[in-house]
This record gives C-alpha cells, structure tokens and sequence, in this order.
C-alpha cells in the first residue's frame, strides 16, 4: 500500500511521520529492511487517520488506534479469509507505537495514545531444525575444491557454526574475521554489533576460500569486491537472495526437499547447542537476541528428547501401567 504523504498537502502527519522516519535512523540505527517495514505499516496507518480526518497525530486517541488494530485483525479477503496474519498486525503496532512515542517523547504530544493498546497474541511456532545427521548430509553435499565449492562449503559452515542471520553472514568483511583466535564479528538488528565464536570446521572452510576469492568465476581479480568475504561469479558481494539461493540448492540436493532456508540453519545452530548442554544465555548472545525470551523457544524443541532421554534412564519410567498396582501410593 502507498503512503499517501507524497500527494497529501503538508501537515502534521505527514511531517511527523517524515521524521519518525529519520529518527529510526538517526537515533534508532535501524536497518534499510526494518525501515522499509515501518514505512509500509504507518502508510497503511497514515490512510486509515486520514480516511476519518485526522491530520494531526495530538488528535489521536486510544479508540482510534484500537480500531485501527481492530480493522486489521478483522479484515477479510475475497474468500472470506483473514487478510492479516496475527503476527502482521502485532509488527504495524510495534510501527504505531513506536511513532507515537516519538512524538510524545519529543513534545509533539501531550500523552502516547498506543502505549495501552494489547497487541494480538501471535502463536509461537516451533522452529523446524534439522537433525544433526541431516546438517551431515548438507555438508557432505558440497562436493569439490572448485572456487564456487569451496565458498559454498565456507558459507553453509560457517551458517551452521555461528547461526549467524542470512543478512549477517553477506555483510562480513574481511576485516571481521579473526580465523586464529576463532571469532567474528557480526552486526546484528540496529547495527549492533557483537563478537561470535567459529569453530574449527568453519574456520577451515573460511581458510580454505579466502585465497579463492579471486577466483569466483570468469571475474578479473581486479573487479574482486575488496572487503566482501563472500561474493557472486562476477566478483560483487553475494546479495541475501543469491545466497539463499544457493543454500536451498544444497538443501534440495541433500534430500531435504524444501525445507532448508538460511534460517533452518540458524535454529539448527540453537537447537542443537542447547541439546548439548549450552545455557540459554550463551545461546542469547550468539544469535544476538536482544531478550532471553526469544531464545526461550528452543528449550521447547528439546523436550522430546528431553522425554527420550528420561525414559531411557529412569527407572520407573515403564511402569506397567499409569495408576497401576506398582504406581499406586502416594509420593
């Protein structure tokens, strides 16, 4: 949906919202996919105030921003299906409330009218991590020395090691590699920044391409992107959609249908540190998840083999039946 704040005649809205949009950047650091999603989400907000006349954000109360989420919620499409997903419709009020705390942080409004507002409770889906037999067969698929092998091999490793986002492993430098003390450095939502431990076999992996780098394809090595650690055939850094590319062909070459996305890899990496032991918090970090919370969720994705690991070990796991002659009694 277009903003309407290019056509409209200037006026509180549209000027405030012109620069809630420089302030994400300038105070916020916020990155060019996040500010894209907020633009989209207040256009949609800005269209719904000025279809009821309102073209100033002090005019705004609680009731219109609680049936602008109610509008979203409810809204149909021709089949009579919901338009919006839950998790739509909490993201624009994270966008909604976000530009009203600007503007009453900064003094345009007396009071924040979403800062009351619930947000739809969005179903926390359980992340679909590989097996650690199917990250085998995933690696085992690059097959080769080949330039294009050998950065193949560094990128799915090094995705696998760090779970690292897709975003953050096309933006590593050179420079933010450190392979003998074995870390990175990644930066993260908001350009923060954060160091992450490689392990031996990715390190390897980043050895072994950064000599090829020159060598993608039929590029000159002069037209080599100088910084970039992963780069295309025709030597400019490797965009997020060519690398995702290339990891769901080696996903499909594995056997793993469509199932594999750089993000699979991501959870992966989690799921199978905590497996292993790992405290959330160290968990946390890694990933550079501003809140244990959201780390929280791959505690979930073990409790199967958490109820694995108790059947096989304790001894009264089997009984013969739940309430039965040898479990009857009282603790």
């Amino acid at each position: 949906m277009s903003s309407g704040a290019d056509t409209q005649a200037p006026d509180g809205l549209g000027r405030l919202l012109a620069e809630h949009q420089t302030w994400l950047v300038v105070e916020r650091g916020v990155s060019a996919n996040t500010l894209a999603a907020y633009r989209r989400d207040l256009s949609a907000y800005q269209t719904f105030l000025r279809a009821r006349g309102v073209t100033e954000p002090a005019a705004v109360v609680e009731e219109v921003v609680a049936a602008f989420v109610e509008a979203l919620r409810t809204a149909t499409d021709d089949e009579g299906r919901p338009r919006y997903k839950a998790s739509s419709v909490a993201r624009t009020l994270v966008a909604v409330r976000s530009f009203h705390g600007f503007c009453a942080e900064e003094g345009h409004t007396p009071v924040d009218p979403s800062a009351d507002i619930a947000a739809p409770r969005v179903p926390q889906a359980l992340p679909k991590a590989l097996t650690e037999a199917e990250v085998e067969a995933l690696l085992d698929a690059v097959v080769g020395d080949d330039p294009t092998a050998l950065r193949d091999r560094a990128m799915l490793e090094t995705l696998y090691a760090t779970g690292l986002r897709i975003s953050e492993l096309v933006g590593l430098d050179v420079g933010d590699l450190d392979l003998e003390d074995g870390f990175l450095r990644a930066f993260g939502k908001g350009a923060k920044e954060r160091l992450v431990p490689v392990g031996t076999a990715a390190r390897a992996a980043l050895a072994a391409w950064l000599p090829a780098r020159g060598t993608p394809g039929r590029a000159a090595r002069r037209r080599i992107d100088p910084d970039a650690v992963f780069v295309n055939p025709a030597g400019r850094r490797l965009t997020r959609q060519g690398a995702w590319k290339i990891v769901r062909a080696y996903g499909l070459r594995a056997g793993l249908g469509g199932r594999l996305s750089p993000h699979v890899l991501r959870h992966s990496c989690a799921t199978h540190m905590v497996e292993h032991g790992a405290d959330l918090r160290v968990v946390q970090e890694l990933l550079g998840h501003a809140s244990v919370s959201t780390t929280q969720v791959y505690t979930k994705v073990t409790q199967a083999r958490l109820r694995a690991v108790y059947a096989a070990a304790h001894p009264r796991a089997h009984l013969p039946e739940f309430g039965g002659a040898d479990g009857a009694g009282g603790a």
